[in-house]
């Protein structure tokens, strides 16, 4: 009796919950590329080399793809938290989650790479250790009606998700997938500090301060340092890349929500050159919500900045040591009966920061989404969403699915996708 006694008081005080999300869409996707050089050929920088008045033009080229997806409405997921009230307002926590592919069924609780944390919460805030969203990847997914979702997803997150990716990751994929392209790569927890960061400690303020909220965090890298200096491997990305640091502060009170953060990742370094590449990341984000309508905004600008310890270092070889990344987005959300109609407008802009002389013009592009969510229930729902990217000037981002294809001289201009769905979240 005793036992049970205690086993009562120790379920009274912690808790465990089993959630998770499944969603499943037809989606298709179509990226266009269009042959613009009309006899005209250009050097490296852009500038007119060469004519010949008797090109023909070959016109567009399209790949395209339909296929059966998931996370479309809402990513999927299957997760694990629970709560342990230690007395005296103290609480410990973890959160465990986990992605989920199921369309296919490549990928379940193989890793926690959405969120893997533990905490400890109580008056002073919380504090939580682990794997866990970025202080600046907040304002992308909450100011955008889509949820950094399925082909809505605005140009801001879209751009920034390569942007920040770290120096050799992608490449190091690329020929994983090359030589075993029936082999799916599980998500990749040390790629990028965009979305979500690894091996992070964050401060999160308490939640009884009349509206106001706030992060910090600081992620480690996990290098390995040498002492002497000397005894560094001279392989590029082993001495500061993975380091994160960020914070967020912001104000939700009644119909009004607004944030700003600000964040520095640190995505690759030559130990023997002193070079440390960095992208360093700005947004405001706001929404209001005055009941028929709901409005979203958000502005950020991205730097990705090489830095060099070595005052000799001359950057000859380059036209610039840094690259900024400008965004912004507008959105609307409307309630409809059980639906909710979502649209809206992103565009971003790169900027190479180069002489005038030998000056580019910028890439650029644009998004316009629109779609309709219809609630079945509180857990349950149906969902449409379209959307179109356009390119100009070089740039090449799509709504996802295939690239678009870049050989013999075609350059990516418009970029179309759909997806049709159900989601059910338990």
């Amino acid at each position: 009796m005793a036992a049970l006694a205690v086993a009562g008081v120790a379920s009274a005080q912690s808790s465990v919950t089993l959630f998770g999300v499944v969603d499943a869409s037809i989606s298709g996707y179509s990226s266009t590329s269009r042959d613009q050089n009309n006899g005209f050929t250009y050097d490296a920088q852009g500038r007119l080399a060469g004519y010949n008045p008797f090109y023909v033009n070959r016109g567009s080229v399209k790949a395209s793809r339909r296929e059966l997806a998931n996370g479309a409405y809402n990513s999927s997921r299957l997760g694990f938290r629970g709560t342990e009230d230690l007395g005296g307002g103290l609480a410990a926590s973890f959160w465990l989650e986990a992605p989920i592919k199921n369309d296919d069924g490549s990928e379940g609780v193989a890793t926690f790479a959405r969120r893997s944390t533990v905490s400890l919460s109580g008056g002073f805030g919380e504090i939580r250790l682990g794997r866990d969203y970025t202080a600046t990847f907040w304002n992308d997914t909450v100011f955008d009606p889509f949820g950094t979702n399925g082909v809505g997803t605005n140009l801001i997150s879209t751009a920034s998700n390569s942007f920040g990716a770290f120096n050799g990751v992608a490449a190091s994929n690329k020929t994983f997938t090359d030589q075993f392209p029936n082999i799916a790569l599980p998500t990749n927890v040390g790629g990028s500090n965009y979305a979500r960061s690894s091996n992070t400690i964050g401060y999160f303020l308490p939640p009884n301060l009349g509206g106001f909220y706030g992060q910090l965090q600081y992620a480690f890298g996990e290098k390995t340092k040498y002492s002497p200096g000397t005894a560094t491997p001279s392989a590029l990305n082993n001495s500061r890349q993975g380091r994160y640091v960020g914070g967020r502060f912001g104000y939700a009170n009644g119909p009004l929500d607004v944030a700003v953060a600000y964040g520095s990742s640190t995505v690759g370094d030559a130990f023997y050159a002193g070079l440390t590449s960095k992208v360093n990341t700005f947004n405001l984000g706001a929404s209001y919500d005055f009941g028929p309508v709901k409005l979203f905004g958000e502005f950020s600008k991205a730097k990705n900045k090489l830095d060099s310890e070595n005052r000799r270092v001359t950057f000859s070889n380059v036209n610039s040591n840094s690259v900024d990344l400008t965004g912004y987005l507008l959105g609307v959300t409307v309630p409809v009966g059980a639906g909710l109609i979502r649209a809206s407008y992103s565009s971003i802009k790169v900027d190479y920061n180069e002489p005038f002389a030998l000056n580019r013009a910028d890439p650029k592009a644009n998004k316009l989404a629109i779609g309709y969510v219809h609630n079945l229930s509180k857990r349950t729902a149906l969902y449409g969403t379209i959307a179109r990217v356009s390119n100009k000037n070089g740039s090449a981002l799509t709504v996802g699915g295939p690239s678009f294809v870049t050989a013999d001289g075609f350059t990516p201009k418009t970029s179309t996708g759909y997806d049709f769905g159900l989601r059910h979240a338990f």
